[in-house]
């Protein structure tokens, strides 16, 4: 089997003719060739030497077999546009199957500022098939405002790759994924972060704090939407009822007679009735 190592440590990089960029710090990623089934993730931890040495210390894992693991040293120094670095010693391995090599040799990087990336190419010394590698690094660096208004709505932004935020160094209140989580902060927030790319046995949680200027404003407790009134229909008169149709009056046949006389006698009773003349006409 061949067990193959990559590496590099990074100190400063020259971002500008005056303005040196720290690369300090730990970084996650890979080796892997376009194509190739074989991958090795790893962290790389570095720090500044004297003058302009760099200093860092590389673990790797084989993967699929994260049993089978190298730590090395590495020496080296500053470029125009990165570093060149070169393996020193091999600090400690894990070999549980007995078999392999780690290759070793020269790595050249780049630094991509903008990413927080880093892209290494390697020269192997010639063992085994050993010859060449590409190599690629992330590190989580605050790339927004480490300071925001309390109670403001801001964006936190981030490099990395396949970021997880974290509420708690335990890792168990996650609560972002991804490069930018938008929130409204009331006190200053460490919040604790780890990449999902190529993540190993050795990979550490990267904690930043976010600090809180001014105090956040009181917010008015929304008022309840006012009841809304019923509406009533509106009231219809009831027809009046219709008068009733009278009958017409027929009236008795006119009992007179222009010119007569209606005349009334002594009953047997002794009551006598005047005589009733009318005389129309």
């Amino acid at each position: 089997m061949k067990i193959r190592f990559w590496g590099g440590a990074v100190a400063l990089l020259l971002a500008g003719p005056v303005r040196a960029q720290s690369l300090a710090g730990e970084w996650q990623g890979v080796e892997a060739e376009p194509g190739d089934t074989e991958f090795w993730p790893a962290v790389l931890r570095v720090q500044a030497g004297k003058d302009a040495a760099v200093l860092g210390v590389l673990y790797e894992e084989v993967g699929g077999d994260p049993e089978t693991t190298s730590t090395f040293q590495l020496h080296g120094t500053r470029t125009a546009t990165g570093l060149r670095l070169s393996h020193v010693r091999l600090l400690d391995e894990t070999r549980p199957h007995g078999r392999g090599y780690w290759c070793r040799g020269n790595i050249t990087f780049t630094y991509d500022a903008s990413q927080e990336k880093l892209i290494g190419h390697a020269t192997y010394l010639p063992q085994g098939d050993c010859t060449t590698g590409t190599f690629t690094f992330y590190r989580v660096r605050l790339k927004s405002a480490a300071t925001v208004p309390a109670g403001a709505l801001s964006t936190l932004r981030v490099s990395g790759r396949d970021v997880r935020w974290f509420a708690d160094a335990e890792l168990t209140q996650p609560v972002a994924t991804g490069n930018t989580y938008p929130t409204r902060l009331r006190k200053t927030t460490t919040f604790y972060l780890k990449q999902g790319y190529y993540p190993t046995a050795q990979s550490s949680v990267v904690a930043i704090t976010i600090n809180v200027s001014g105090a956040a404003k009181a917010v008015a407790p929304a008022q309840p939407p006012a009841a809304a009134r019923p509406r009533l229909a509106p009231t219809v008169a009831a027809p009046l009822p219709s008068a009733p149709t009278l009958a017409p009056i027929v009236l008795p046949t006119v009992l007179f007679r222009v010119g007569s006389t209606i005349g009334a006698s002594v009953g047997a009773d002794g009551r006598g009735a005047a005589t009733v003349g009318a005389s129309l006409g």
